[in-house]
Parts: structure tokens; sequence; C-alpha cells
């Protein structure tokens, strides 16, 4: 559809793949995954997937088991000291003093139902923000519920880990796919997953980095949660650095300045004691400091490496260009040099949480939100490398429904990246890069044909019309339920080289029988998007619905470590929804 939106979220990783070739498909199940297996099976039946695999119901994973490193407290705890180096202060001029700008939240939206004989197309970009969970993470442990206007649920469903099949390195594509549906346990609808997992960039084939932090030390940044974290992840991310990767810093506050040239990691105790001096103060000319972050930046350009602006601020620009159009204007004109940018929020109060969302997805980088020293050091070792390293570049998802099969269908969430259907196939467009260790989920409710559109109190429109009549729609066979296309390039790419495509079709025998009978991610993922759905003031959410969501977080809370802290934040959050 023109609006439907788009950015899965991505907790796996990528790497670079030319074609597309023939994927095979066992012949039972509810749960498909792309992988590099070539079988004719499901051709000859008109069932294949060019670019998927199925996988028997019986052989659906039961766990999620993150095999990542988690971090011990205490060693996030102890990373937040500075160290013993003393360094003077860089901006003596400042007067500190907390900024009192209060950014006024835009409201919420919410996706329609869209009848599928009217528009068959649901087309985005994949994008892998997580900041929007950190938020409510932050807020619960504070003893309050986010703004309804942070809470994106995409955001939510992406922060964790699904057992999705990477693809080893050496496979041709940068990534699988893997799509699973069954009955919803929410709504009168059927429940469609369809999950990104992009390949693992090997340590001894990642490109040289050249990072420049940009750091708001402004006065609104003064408290412990804002610039005393943001040097906690900036030390913890030099650990993560090869020695020959460079850093600088560049503060804003009242005036910009370079506080580091760009310096390489093998110096490391030089670029901590720049670390350490960082002092808050002034007010805040953002627009000036990214335009000499990007300078530094382009002054240390690596050739066939990875060129980054990692910004750290809690979003308050009040000096200078300050508008949000304004700022992903300039944003968008300067990702074209090739300088890939980067959002992490920190704390409370004036958190510009949607200006940094857009100001991300200009720069073609990642949003994230850091709310403890916990999650900081967490951040460094897990998700860092992803946000620079991308494997996969401009990749558009389309599905594209059969509405003999399927009557209407809604995206949950995405609502603020939509892509224009047309421009699925505009490779000049910009889209979603994919970065190592990332992966990405969307969800669907599809009302299947025969049966009615859930109508609750304050759901927006269904979207219908005349029926579609266009030439591009596939040849769907009587059981095909909808076609899966994604298009990337790879992340070399310009913008006139042409994307790679991958299509594969999914048959209504496909679905399980029953929600019980899907995996645990995909009933994961279905709690976690209810719950969104509550926190936001979604009409689709329901109170009535905690019950079965705690039941499903109660099932899994041993799965790994996220899922496990979510429990502990779900039975929180619980009771404030109760007052």
């Amino acid at each position: 559809m023109q609006r439907h939106l788009a950015l899965l979220s991505i907790v796996a990783l990528v790497g670079a793949a030319p074609a597309c070739g023939d994927f095979g498909s066992a012949d039972s199940g509810g749960n498909f995954s792309s992988t590099d297996t070539t079988s004719a099976s499901d051709t000859a039946s008109g069932d294949a997937f060019a670019g998927t695999q199925w996988q028997d119901p019986g052989t659906v994973p039961t766990s999620s088991a993150d095999t990542a490193t988690y971090y011990d407290t205490a060693t996030a705890a102890d990373a937040s000291s500075p160290s013993d180096t003393a360094v003077p202060s860089h901006d003596t001029t400042q007067e500190p003093g907390p900024d009192t700008t209060v950014t006024t939240p835009e409201p919420t939206a919410t996706n329609p139902f869209v009848v599928a004989e009217h528009d068959p197309f649901s087309t985005f970009g994949a994008d892998v923000d997580t900041a929007s969970y950190e938020i409510f993470k932050r807020h619960v442990q504070d003893g309050q519920l986010p703004d309804p206007s942070t809470v994106r649920l995409e955001e939510f469903v992406n922060y964790f880990h699904y057992d999705y099949p990477a693809p080893e390195w050496e496979a041709e594509r940068p990534f699988n796919v893997a799509v699973e549906a069954a009955p919803s346990a929410f709504s009168e609808t059927t429940l469609l997953r369809v999950g990104i997992q992009g390949k693992v960039v090997p340590p001894e084939v990642k490109p040289p980095a050249n990072l420049v932090f940009l750091v708001d030390v402004s006065g609104s940044m003064a408290s412990p949660d804002k610039l005393e974290l943001v040097k906690v992840l900036l030390r913890e991310t030099l650990n993560v650095l090869d020695p020959d990767d460079t850093v600088a810093i560049v503060t804003y506050a009242s005036q910009e300045k370079i506080v580091l040239p760009a310096t390489r990691v093998a110096d490391a105790e030089l670029i901590r004691a720049k670390i350490n001096s960082l002092a808050a103060g002034g007010s805040t000319a953002g627009a000036q400091g990214l335009q000499m972050a990007y300078d530094v930046a382009q002054a240390g350009w690596i050739e066939g490496g990875v060129n980054h602006v990692l910004l750290c601020t809690d979003g308050d620009f009040n000096v200078g260009i300050s508008d949000t159009d304004a700022l992903v204007d300039f944003i968008s004109e300067k990702r074209q040099s090739g300088i890939t940018l980067t959002v992490v929020g920190f704390g409370t109060g004036n958190l510009n949480d949607s200006m940094m969302e857009a100001v991300s997805n200009a720069g073609d980088g990642v949003y994230s939100y850091i709310g403890d020293a916990d999650s900081a050091v967490v951040y460094a070792n897990t998700r860092m490398l992803g946000s620079l390293f991308f494997i996969a570049k401009d990749l558009k998802i389309q599905l594209a429904f059969n509405p003999a099969t399927v009557y209407a269908y809604r995206l949950l969430g995405y609502e603020n990246n939509a892509i224009a259907d047309v421009q699925f196939v505009d490779d000049t467009v910009d889209a979603g890069e994919i970065g190592s260790g990332h992966s990405v989920t969307a969800l669907y409710e599809l009302v299947l044909a025969g049966q009615s559109v859930p109508e609750p109190a304050g759901a927006p429109v269904t979207e219908d019309g005349a029926v579609y009549d266009g030439e591009d729609l596939p040849a769907f066979a009587a059981d095909d339920l909808v076609e899966v296309r994604v298009r990337y390039k790879e992340p070399g790419a310009t913008v006139e080289d042409p994307a790679i495509p991958i299509d594969y079709m999914v048959a209504t025998h496909r679905v399980f029988a029953s929600f019980d009978d899907a995996g645990d991610d995909l009933r994961w993922a279905a709690a976690i998007a209810a719950f969104a759905e509550i926190l936001k003031g979604s009409p689709y959410g329901d109170v009535a619905h905690l019950d079965l969501i705690g039941t499903v977080v109660g099932e899994q809370a041993d799965a790994d470590p996220d899922r496990g802290e979510f429990s502990t934040l779900f039975q929180a959050a619980r009771a404030l929804l109760a007052q």
C-alpha cells in the first residue's frame, strides 16, 4: 500500500552477497526460512520460494536462547568510573546549567486494515532501531509508564533475538528470510511473521573504521544519566574496535569543538583521557556540531572502510537548525557522501525522541537509547558493530497479497517509515541498511477470505476503494497467500547500481492450525506486539489480553537474559497499568 511502512528490526548479522537463486522447502509446516539449499520439490507443486526453505512444525525451534555474550552487571558499574587521568574541561567559557526546552510529542498513529483487492501491496524498508524499547525499560525501572508517543511497536519486537537461521559467511546471499503464520490469539485474524537474519562479518574481514564521536555537552546533558553514560559507552566502544581503526571526538554546546582529531585506537590511553575530560554546560548548537563532525569524518575518510558519525545526545537542539525537517534534509544530503550517522539517546525529560528517530533514519543509521551503565556496556559489546558494519543496503521488502485468499491485511508498527509501492523497483530510492549481527521482524494481521475486519472502538477506517487493475501482481495459484519480495544492494553499491531481487511464494496450507502450535519466536513476537499496542493506546490494544501475554512471557522467561528481563518489566508495567 502507498502508506505502508516499514522497517523491520534487526538482531542478526548480514554480509555482502550478489544474486538470488532458488531455495528449497520441506513440504509441511507453518514455519519456513530462506537458506542456500536448492530443492525442486515445491517448484513442481507451484509452492516454491525463490529464497525460502520451510521447516516441518516438528522441527520448529522451541528455544530462542541468544548465543551472544552477556555482560556482568558489575562490569558495567565499574566501567562508569572515570579514569584517574585528570584533563581540564575543554570549554571553560560555558556556564553550566540545564536547558529547559520541552518537546511536545507527536501523536502516535496506528496502521489501518487495507482491503487486498483494492491495494494488494505493502512496501517498506528495513530498519534496526530499538530505542523505543529501551525508553520503556528506563521508565518502568523508574516506576513510570512511557509516554505513548514513544512506543513504536516494531522496536519492541525487534529488540529481541529470534532463532532465524543465519547464512554462513561464504553463502551467496547476505541474509536469510524466515516466514511463519498461525491464527492469532489476540484477534480474529491470522498472524504472519516475516523475519530477516543477516550474516555475521568475521573479524578477519571487517573493514577498517573511521569513527567520529559527536557528543552533546550542553547544559541539558549534565545529569548523571546523560553525559556520564556517554563516557561509559565511548570507553567501552574502544574495546570492540581494532587498533588501526581511528576515533575522533567532536563536541557541541554553545560552540562546537574538535576535542580529538582522528586518532588510532591503539592510542587508547589518550582517547580515554579525552573522553573523561568532557564536561557539560551551555546551550545546544547541534547543527553546527553535526557539520563539524561530518567535516572531521571526511578529513579522515578511509576508502573502502566504514566512515561513520556516532551522535550522543538528548536531542535538545535549541541553537541554529533545530527544526526536525531541516535537520533531516541536512543529514540526507550528507549521506550522499558515504558518511553514515547513528544516534544514541540519553536521559529523560527533554528527550527529543521523534527527532532522533527521524535524524538517524536519514543518516542510514540506527537509533538506540541508553538508560543505564549496564545498557551502555551491553550495547557497545553486542550491538555497536552491527550499527557500523553493513552487509546489505537499501533493503526494501514488499508483500503482494493474493486477493482470492486474503481479504484484508494490517502491518503492525512501522507507521513512521512508509515507502510508496511504486518505489519498490526504483533502485535510486534510499531504504534500510542491515548490519552485521542484525535481524529484522515484521508482523501482519491477515483477514482471510470470508472473514470480517476487526472494528474495535476508535479503529482507523479500513482502506478500500476501486479494485486494483495493475499488471504487476504475480500469477497466484489457488492456494497462494502472499508473495514476499526483497530487493537489496551490496554495501559498496552506488545510487545508480541495480538492486538484487529475491521473490518467493507463501501458500495457505503452510499456516499452523493454532497459535499454540506455532514456534516460540512467533508466539513471543505476537505477545510483545500485543503489549506494545496497549502501551501506545492503540485501538487494537486490549488490557484483557494481559493474562495471555503474561502466560507467553512466563513460558519463555528462561529462554535468554533479554526475555527474562522483560518478564520482570512486564509485571512491573502491568501493576502500573492497573493504577
